[in-house]
C-alpha cells in the first residue's frame, strides 16, 4: 500500500483515514490546528502521523478534506508543495439550506481548486456523494469520481478499490459539477424519509 496525506481533521477525514489505515495505507494528517491533527492521527492509529500544515505532504495522493469555503485557499496556501501530487477534492458546494450550488453555472468547486493548484498537480473529484458516517461503517459502496488526467484517475480508482469500494468513473473534471449536484439530491432524499441519512447512492447493472 502507500502513504495517503489528508488535509483536514473533520468527519470525512476521520472516515476516510480510518478506513484507509485499516486497509493497509499509511496516513498522514495535516491541519491548521496541530492538536486536532495529532488527535486524529492517534485515533486512526496503525502508524498514522500528524504532518505540518503547509509543508510538502508525504503522500502522492493528497485528500483535501475541508469545507469548500476553505478548500481553494488551502490549496493555494500549499502552493508548490502540492506539485506533482494527485489531489482528491471531496468537498460539496451546496448552499446553506442544501437546495442549490454556490458555484456559478458551468463551474465546479473541483475546477476552482484545480485552478489554485500547481500545473503539475491533478485534481480528481471523489467521495463527495457518500456520507462520512456511512463510509465509516465499512460496507461495500459505490464511489463516483471525475478527473482529466488518466494516470491520476487510475491512481484514485485503485485507491478507492483498495478500500473495499467500487470506483465509478463519470468522466472529465467538467463532470464534477454534476457530482457536486448530488449533494442537494442526497440531502433532499434524507430529509424526506429515505434512510434517515443512513444510505448511499450506487449503480445496479441490469444484465
Amino acid at each position: 500500500m502507500t502513504t495517503i496525506s489528508i488535509i483536514g481533521s473533520g468527519n470525512m477525514a476521520t472516515a476516510i483515514g480510518t478506513r484507509a489505515a485499516k486497509h493497509g495505507h499509511t496516513i498522514e494528517v495535516m491541519s491548521r490546528d496541530t492538536a486536532k491533527a495529532q488527535a486524529l492521527a492517534d485515533k486512526i492509529g496503525n502508524g498514522a502521523t500528524a504532518g505540518t500544515f503547509g509543508a510538502t505532504p508525504l503522500g502522492d495522493i493528497v485528500i483535501v478534506a475541508v469545507p469548500y469555503t476553505n478548500a481553494v485557499s488551502v490549496v493555494a496556501n500549499y502552493g508548490d508543495a502540492l506539485a506533482g501530487k494527485v489531489i482528491i477534492d471531496i468537498s460539496n458546494t451546496f448552499n446553506a439550506d442544501a437546495t442549490g450550488l454556490v458555484t456559478p453555472d458551468g463551474i465546479s468547486g473541483a475546477q476552482e481548486i484545480a485552478k489554485a493548484a500547481p500545473a503539475s498537480a491533478h485534481v480528481v473529484k471523489a467521495f463527495n456523494t457518500v456520507f462520512g458516517h456511512v463510509l465509516a461503517q465499512g460496507r461495500p459502496l459505490d464511489v463516483f469520481f471525475a478527473g482529466d488526467d488518466a494516470r491520476a484517475n487510475a491512481s484514485v480508482s485503485a485507491f478507492i478499490e483498495s478500500l473495499g469500494l467500487r470506483p465509478l468513473d463519470v468522466g472529465g473534471l467538467e463532470m464534477a459539477r454534476w457530482l457536486e449536484g448530488v449533494g442537494p439530491l442526497t440531502m433532499g432524499l434524507a430529509r424526506h424519509g429515505v434512510g434517515n441519512f443512513d444510505f448511499s447512492l450506487g449503480v445496479s447493472i441490469l444484465s
